[in-house]
């Protein structure tokens, strides 16, 4: 048993060796791509005193085709603020005159790099800009890709942005909130809803009127993305085949069809229900009716009581009856300003009974209720099928007059600016490195010379793994005993079956004996002329005690001579005994020093034994 425990520990070692070494190559991974972004670093010779992690930015390029591009890191050059109200709001807040700024992160700054960031609270916001070059929706892919830092937090607002569709009347001074676009994207949270919208504005071929559709809500929590004041990438990729894509951090969130996956549906249904039927008069819906036939029995009492008196309750002993659950506070006292005229009589505010604290009760004792057993309620006749049902009554189809189909919502209206409308009950949101393309390659290199950089940096300035356990304790404290338990179970568990256990006797007597140690020729030649010496002795013995019994049979000795014979035979005894612990002593050393033999020296030796 012992032994499967030594085992088990020793396993244990292994893995806690195995895990600390590859942690330790991690360690040294992360060192040496630090050390390489360093060398960069310090080849670049760019000052650098803000951040823990020091980097190098540089303002990001796009390496293809681009719709538009921004980065704020220059002057805000092509942005239009505007000038106008929004409808049908009250005058003081109806003007979009909330404040922008152009300024770096306030937490894991990179040095260079700044950002559009949102500064009023309460108030209307609306900035647009104009695109490079117009998105035509024909046979390439749109992507549209910004970054949003929600610095402060966000209690209700959003940050979204709207691609605005292209018109000859578009005039940016006065973009609001009635102002046609193609596409909405981007968080929104108000209260505990938080979503990550996709609207596009989808015209009727028939009516040429345009209808918002909505994309399902994505199936991941995105609570923390609006909580960690860090900055996300919020990518959307719309196909030509219909199809689109929402990425937070270059990671899939949600996907769909336009055709399938928008509330409301693109296309309408063929067949609707005719406005103009109406359900019959005789209709019957009712799937169970009560038994007409039924007859409330004679021995049902509807008149019982569901709860009566228990007639075997007993007032319990010590009940006070004469004493009140309540008695006037004798320690108030009438307030200084009360009138009795304006305030009536002043009483003093009633507090339990002190006597009854350690009585079972007080006042008036009273029966306790139970169930009524012959209580059965109000009769009601059983129910049966009903003989006339004939289901749930649904208006007859008729053909859809607005039906229509379109087999690629894709082609959406061209989209000439983009544009932030927002109202926010929260400052500080940040918002940078806006590019519109095709190609997905040119979107993922915009965002690693941009987002990849202000990553790494938060990643370098995160506290380390023991901060954020103290941190998320301090919060929630009952996580000190799940710490607790964490780190005493393995500890525990390694006591109990690491700690060497105390020996017992019958492990002693199973015990194997050790291996004897290998002998020299010298050594055994020395052995066998000793043995051969202890032959000797023995018959010498053997004699003499021949000859003492033969003395002592003849009985014609005097007592002298017995006398003799008795000294003779006790110093003989002596010789025998000191010649016997000898050769007890020659044995066991020859045991000890030999352990095995052969067969001959063996025998001599268990004949001596016997012997003595």
């Amino acid at each position: 048993m012992h032994f499967q425990w030594d085992w088990l520990c020793l396993g244990v070692l292994i893995i806690s060796s195995v895990a600390a070494e590859i942690e330790n190559e991690e360690t040294l991974d992360a060192d040496v791509e630090v050390e390489d972004f360093d060398k960069q670093s310090e080849e670049a010779d760019v000052d650098r005193d803000k951040s823990s992690l020091e980097v190098v930015y540089q303002t990001p390029k796009p390496t293809g085709e681009v719709y538009f591009t921004e980065t704020f890191d220059g002057v805000l050059a092509g942005w239009v603020l505007s000038k106008t109200k929004k409808e049908d709001t009250d005058d003081n807040i109806a003007k979009y005159d909330g404040r922008w700024e152009v300024e770096e992160l306030k937490e894991n700054t990179v040095s260079g790099d700044r950002g559009l960031v949102l500064k009023s609270v309460a108030k209307h916001h609306a900035i647009s800009a104009m695109l490079t070059k117009a998105f035509i929706f024909d046979n390439k892919p749109l992507i549209v890709q910004y970054e949003v830092n929600f610095q402060e937090g966000i209690d209700c607002g959003g940050a979204y942005i709207k691609l605005l569709s292209s018109s000859d009347d578009l005039n940016l001074e006065y973009f609001f909130d009635k102002t046609p676009y193609t596409i909405m994207f981007g968080p929104d949270k108000c209260g505990e809803d938080y979503k990550l919208h996709f609207i596009f504005r989808h015209k009727n071929p028939k009516t040429g009127e345009y209808d918002e559709k909505h994309a399902k809500r994505p199936d991941v929590d995105l609570k923390k993305f609006y909580l960690d004041k860090k900055t996300h990438l919020y990518t959307l990729v719309l196909k030509p085949d219909d199809t689109f894509e929402m990425l937070i951090d270059q990671s899939v969130v949600s996907k769909g069809s336009l055709l399938e996956d928008m509330v409301p549906s693109v296309n309408p249904p063929k067949e609707i229900e005719d406005p103009s039927d109406k359900k019959p008069d005789d209709w019957d819906e009712r799937p169970k009716i009560p038994d007409p036939n039924a007859v409330k029995p004679d021995d049902w009492d509807e008149d019982e009581p569901s709860k009566i008196e228990d007639p075997d309750a007993v007032k319990p002993e010590g009940w006070l009856d004469d004493e009140p659950q309540y008695v006037p506070d004798p320690n108030a006292k009438k307030p200084k300003d009360w009138d009795e005229e304006m305030d009536g009589e002043w009483e003093a505010p009633q507090i339990p009974n002190p006597k009854c604290e350690t009585a079972p009760g007080c006042g008036h004792w009273v029966r306790p209720m139970k169930n009524n057993p012959n209580y059965k309620g109000k009769w009601k006749a059983p129910m049966i099928d009903n003989p006339n049902y004939q289901g749930i009554w649904s208006p007859r189809k008729i053909p859809n007059p607005d039906y229509f189909e379109d087999l690629h919502p894709f082609k959406m209206t061209t989209v000439s600016a983009i544009g932030l409308e927002l109202w926010s009950m929260t400052s500080d949101i940040y918002f940078d490195n806006f590019i519109i393309c095709s190609e997905k390659e040119v979107a993922d290199r915009w965002a690693a010379d941009g987002w990849g950089l202000k990553k790494l940096v938060a990643s370098a300035n995160e506290p380390g793994m023991f901060s954020q356990l103290v941190t998320a304790a301090e919060d929630h404290p009952w996580l000190w005993v799940l710490y607790i338990l964490t780190l005493a179970l393995p500890v525990g568990l390694g006591v109990l079956f690491c700690w060497p256990a105390k020996k017992t006797d019958e492990d002693i007597d199973y015990k194997k004996p050790d291996v004897s140690k290998p002998i020299t020729k010298g050594e055994l030649k020395q052995e066998r002329e000793d043995l051969e010496d202890d032959e000797i002795e023995l018959e010498e013995e053997k004699e003499n005690e021949e000859t003492a019994e033969d003395e002592e049979g003849e009985g014609g000795e005097d007592i002298d001579d017995e006398e003799e014979n008795e000294v003779a035979d006790g110093s003989q005894e002596e010789g025998d005994k000191s010649n016997k612990s000898g050769s007890e002593d020659e044995m066991k050393e020859a045991d000890e020093s030999t352990g095995s033999r052969d067969g001959p020296l063996k025998s001599v030796r268990k004949r001596r034994v016997r012997k003595d």
